[in-house]
């Protein structure tokens, strides 16, 4: 009998790219495997689910998912990061704590993005300031759709042909949630700073606290798939974890990479995160996702508030 063949897309990180190359096995199936920034693997996804399987952000899926969206995860999730550091603020606006943003125009990529939705809920359960009292700017059109804030909730999108780094360089914003900081903050020549100098040292005691290191992106397959070929769900599980287990062992070499000193981060890491940071069970997770989760329907990022169970193949959920 022929393998199935199905088209995965997703990010080209340690953890995928033995994956993408064919070192692991994937038994019964032929992958087409398409490595893809997040920008271009999302629109495309998003535009009328072009892959079979693909990497999608996790704010984006809760949403797709409360909306009958015909896709449901897999718990593989290749994008894990903290989120405190990607809070940039103007220097001049007199920001001083996660409080004063109370008020203030803030830019983000996007409504769903997972940044935002960690972060909103931050600082609404750690600092009081719910979403409602912060007007949001967003740099794109949501990949949710059809899609309309509620009323106590203040979204726009920027100006045609402008973007949030250039609106907070010009004095139009007063911070900006992003994935990556503007090219002027990265030269070092910006009007922003993070919020949190010490951003390493708050994210650690966040992780020491809640036990949440961030989930942004999981791993989704079409429902047409799911029903035709159930065990599809448990054999890519299995490949991408062999993946991320060869790609963990293979970055452990300190002379893998060109930082002088990238073996005592990796020993820091491992210090505070255990020797497998993101573990893709349910079991492992169930706290972030619960937070996350309710994050998402607070902020009208999903229609209610969703289960666990919900979100993953019934097989995998174990």
């Amino acid at each position: 009998m022929a393998n199935l063949r199905l088209t995965v897309s997703c990010g080209d990180y340690d953890r995928t790219r033995f994956l993408i190359d064919g070192k692991v096995a994937t038994p019964g199936l032929d992958l087409d495997v398409i490595p893809l920034v997040s920008q271009e693997r999302h629109a495309r996804f998003s535009r009328n689910l072009e892959f079979d399987v693909c990497e999608l952000q996790m704010g984006v899926y809760l949403g797709w998912k409360s909306r009958g969206v015909p896709v449901t995860a897999i718990p593989v999730f290749p994008h894990v990061k903290f989120c405190h550091g990607a809070v940039v603020v103007h220097s001049g606006t007199g920001i001083e704590a996660p409080e004063d943003l109370r008020g203030k125009r803030v830019g983000l990529q996007a409504h769903f993005n997972p940044i935002a939705v960690w972060m909103r809920g931050v600082l609404e359960h750690e600092h009081g300031v719910s979403a409602g009292e912060i007007g949001w700017v967003t740099n794109s059109a949501e990949q949710v759709a059809p899609w309309q804030p509620p009323e106590w909730l203040h979204v726009e999108r920027a100006p045609s042909g402008r973007r949030v780094p250039e609106m907070l360089e010009a004095g139009d914003l007063d911070a900006y949630m992003l994935p990556t900081p503007g090219s002027a903050f990265r030269a070092g020549k910006s009007v922003g700073r993070r919020l949190w100098s010490n951003y390493r040292e708050v994210e650690a005691d966040y992780f020491r606290r809640t036990g949440i290191y961030p989930i942004r992106h999981t791993v989704v397959i079409k429902d047409e798939i799911l029903d035709r070929h159930p065990w599809v769900a448990s054999t890519l599980l299995q490949a991408f974890e062999e993946a991320k287990t060869l790609g963990l062992e293979h970055m452990r070499d300190p002379r893998r990479s060109f930082l002088a000193w990238y073996g005592e981060a990796l020993e820091e890491d491992e210090k505070l995160l255990g020797r497998d940071p993101f573990p893709y069970t349910v079991a492992a997770q169930r706290h972030g996702l619960d937070t996350m989760l309710q994050y998402a329907a607070e902020q009208a990022v999903t229609t209610r508030r969703l289960s666990v169970e919900e979100l993953f193949v019934p097989s995998t959920l174990g």
